[in-house]
């Protein structure tokens, strides 16, 4: 073997060891970031007052069938890159609001586009809690309608999320759906608890404490759009989440972790979903 070979194995060797390090130093410092508590008031107030503004944007938005959808979907150039198959996903979070009061906020819109898919099909799936396991898998492992009224229903689900981490959580979401015509509809999911599941699937099943979890997520709502036009429907999902903020000077090593996880849940979401209407 010559110099140079001995040379670049001896430097991938130690490129190697260093990310396995720093993967190890990484799901330690996670699983030892205990003691999060609930969010502050401060936090609550600063959520609720943009999840108020920004439900404020969307009431306006589906009352109006040329806006219907947001964002991405009115451009005739990304209507096309839809109709291609292509999802968009979108980051909607404000810098100012990225972490204030020892929270984190998220906000991800997605568009994408079911060709063939109906309106009243999308709906009937959105409603079909008991299937959520078998569509969305394997985030979803277990899913119930505990109540239900007309176009209003209490739901709860058990998720897990795994990413470096795997977290289990058990929610519970109250949901509302609306229709402004056959074709364009809509549907509003709030989180009204989230209790992170320690040993789930064990005899030692439990669900932690405030001061036991690590806040991975304190809230949760998700939105809804869609419409039927164009020989398909498209499809749009907006979520809004709190978690806790980085503990400071660990930004460089966490904050990729924390922003990944909401955007991949939300673009496995829209995908998870297309692939069942079209079903």
């Amino acid at each position: 073997m010559n110099e140079h070979i001995k040379r670049r194995r001896f430097k991938e060797s130690r490129r190697l060891s260093v990310l396995c390090g720093l993967f190890i130093s990484l799901v330690s410092l996670m699983a030892s970031c205990r003691g999060s508590a609930e969010p502050t008031p401060q936090a609550v107030a600063a959520f609720n007052a943009y999840v108020a503004s920004l439900e404020t944007r969307i009431y306006r938005q589906h009352q109006s069938p040329g806006d219907f959808l947001a964002g991405v979907a009115s451009s005739p150039a990304n209507t096309a890159r839809l109709r291609s198959g292509d999802p968009i996903i979108e980051q909607l979070t404000p810098s100012t609001g990225t972490g204030f009061s020892g929270a984190l906020l998220h906000h991800w819109r997605g568009t994408a586009f079911a060709p063939g898919a109906k309106a009243a099909g999308f709906e009937r799936m959105l409603r079909d809690f008991n299937a959520y396991p078998k569509r969305f898998s394997p985030q979803v492992l277990r899913a119930k309608v505990l109540s239900q009224h007309d176009d209003h229903l209490l739901a709860s689900m058990r998720v897990r999320q795994k990413h470096v981490l795997t977290v289990v959580m058990d929610t519970t979401y109250d949901v509302t759906f609306g229709r402004l015509n056959p074709q364009d509809g809509y549907s509003a999911s709030r989180s009204t608890s989230i209790y992170e599941i320690d040993a789930p699937g064990t005899d030692k099943e439990h669900s932690l404490s405030a001061s036991q979890e690590h806040g991975f997520l304190w809230r949760l709502n998700t939105y809804w759009t869609y419409e039927e036009r164009d020989g398909g429907l498209y499809i749009q999902i907006e979520s809004v989440s709190l978690s806790r903020s980085i503990p400071s000077g660990l930004g460089w090593a966490i904050q990729p972790f924390v922003e990944s996880v909401p955007r991949e849940s939300l673009e496995f979401t829209l995908r998870s979903a297309c692939n069942a209407v079209r079903k």
